[in-house]
């Protein structure tokens, strides 16, 4: 049983889509996409999540679990409400099509959203001006605290903050009082682009939902102990007196490291958080519920068990499981928020406990076609295995692409798969998405990626490699009008499409341009 209905979609995150300014954003590009979504009878975009990114870039590190990342912010809106000069966005350097430079990108999208509050503040309308502050409002039980530590960080040089001033650290009451009449417009400044963010993310939002499109949001189930969260919140982590963690979350060895991942999180204080009645918890999936239709929480199998590595271990091998919150949790969450939308990523070292998690709430598990041909026709990822409650993936962000994957798989993989799919593997990618859409999983998603066919270089992410990840882009000359009909053929003649329309649509020829 699935509480979902059947349908196909697409993963490809915002910052991967066409732009002029180094990345994709909530502009053009992402109404265009949507409008291509809808002429391939695509019904979901699942994204990474969207919070302002950290270490490593990774969208999995955040910097809030509540804010959204200020990069993707559509500047040639704010040129359209006058805050922004239309010659700053002419003057700009030129940035790579295929592949987002983080550094660069940043330096110059913040100037510009600089120069947009500033001119804001000083001439906003009082309309504007009001739909500001009540958002504030609204919004002040996780704001207040992330513009005060974006703020903080650009005082102290980007430090980590358990090496700023102790009392700052330590968050005493005259201290707060007074960094924040010392940094009252750099606070200003973050609370703008938040308003910024959220303003035209539910524009796009809405835009999606008119046109049949529900988007599937992702949340980490930690966060990164450089954040707003954990220097707000220390009590529901486990630090020591320094304020440094005791303890950091990963996973032992597995498919993608001999050594595991060693991810760096700090972990949750589960007692703490119970004796809280998982208020923070809570709050962080209504938010994001907000935001989005569907959430996918990752590492779902951390709530019933989780790897515990000593801060000091420099890799994952010397970790020990702990028992998580598990069922206490999400009964908390469920009594304050009711049913919900929630894909639970069940990969990896899957226990029965998990599983009896997942079930109880109805949650659909996932599978990953790249992962079913590595053993015998038992495996649980290959389709005939499905139960109708899963989302299958031919691959995740974590994954190689499908082309990539197969040149690189075993010959005893690459013969199992053309046997099973009844296919030369000359379009192993097209064969895998076929593959996904026939089965009886609910939902069939697949990285843009595995559409346009393409290999290794356009990776999103490799596990346990810290750097070069999250950075691919496509353009639309990558794009065809043949793309979005065959993946509508597909998807319609599989039942995955809004109603029951057979006939293909009519689709501009040649290259699709927004």
């Amino acid at each position: 049983m699935t509480t979902f209905e059947r349908s196909a979609g697409i993963l490809l995150h915002p910052t991967s889509l066409p732009g002029p300014f180094g990345s994709g954003d909530l502009g053009a590009g992402s109404y265009h996409f949507i409008d291509w979504l809808t002429v391939a009878g695509q019904r979901l975009w699942q994204m990474l999540p969207l919070g302002p990114v950290g270490m490593g870039d990774s969208p999995y590190m955040c910097l809030s679990a509540f804010a959204g990342e200020p990069m993707l912010i559509d500047l040639q809106e704010l040129v359209k409400n006058g805050w922004l000069p239309e010659q700053d966005l002419r003057n700009h350097p030129q940035f790579d099509p295929q592949k987002v430079h983080y550094g660069d990108v940043k330096q110059f999208r913040m100037s510009r959203l600089r120069t947009a509050a500033r001119t804001f503040f000083a001439g906003g309308s009082k309309g504007q001006m009001d739909d500001f502050h009540a958002f504030c409002k609204k919004q002040r039980s996780w704001l207040d605290d992330y513009a005060l530590f974006m703020a903080l960080i650009t005082k102290y040089n980007g430090a980590e903050w358990s090496t700023w001033d102790p009392a700052i650290v330590n968050r005493t009451p005259a201290a707060m009082k007074a960094v924040r009449t010392e940094l009252a417009d750099e606070i200003l400044f973050w609370q703008f682009t938040q308003w910024c963010f959220f303003r035209q993310w539910f524009a796009l939002k809405k835009y999606a939902n008119d046109r049949g499109v529900r988007i599937v949001g992702d949340i980490p189930i930690f966060i990164a102990y450089q954040s707003a969260d954990v220097w707000a919140n220390p009590h529901l982590f486990h630090l020591d007196k320094q304020k440094k963690p005791k303890f950091v979350a990963g996973v032992p060895p597995d498919y993608f490291s001999v050594t595991g991942q060693r991810w760096g999180n700090p972990l949750y204080d589960w007692k703490a958080m119970h004796e809280e009645k998982y208020a923070w918890f809570i709050e962080r999936i209504r938010t994001t519920l907000e935001l989005v239709d569907i959430v996918r929480i990752d590492h779902f199998r951390g709530f019933a068990g989780y790897w515990e590595i000593p801060a000091t271990e420099a890799t994952a091998v010397k970790g020990r499981w702990v028992k998580g919150p598990g069922a206490k949790l999400f009964d908390a969450i469920e009594k304050k928020l009711g049913k919900m939308p929630i894909i639970a990523e069940d990969l990896g070292e899957i226990t029965p406990d998990v599983v009896e998690l997942r079930d109880r709430y109805n949650f659909p598990g996932m599978r990953i076609l790249q992962f079913a041909f590595a053993a015998d026709t038992k495996n649980n990822f290959l389709p005939h295995n499905f139960v109708a409650n899963t989302v299958v993936y031919s691959g995740t962000h974590d994954n190689d692409t499908t082309v990539g994957w197969f040149r690189s798989a075993t010959e005893r993989e690459r013969e199992f798969v053309k046997r099973y799919a009844g296919t030369t593997g000359a379009e192993i990618h097209w064969d895998l998405i076929r593959l996904a859409a026939q089965s009886v999983a609910v939902m069939a998603v697949v990285p843009f990626q595995d559409v346009l066919g393409l290999g290794t270089d356009a990776r999103m992410n490799m596990p346990g490699h810290a750097l070069g990840n999250w950075s691919w882009r496509f353009s639309w000359d990558q794009v065809q009008s043949w793309h979005a009909l065959k993946l509508y053929e597909i998807t319609a003649l599989t039942n995955r499409t809004a109603g029951d329309r057979l006939t293909l649509p009519a689709y501009p020829a040649g290259k699709a341009q927004p």
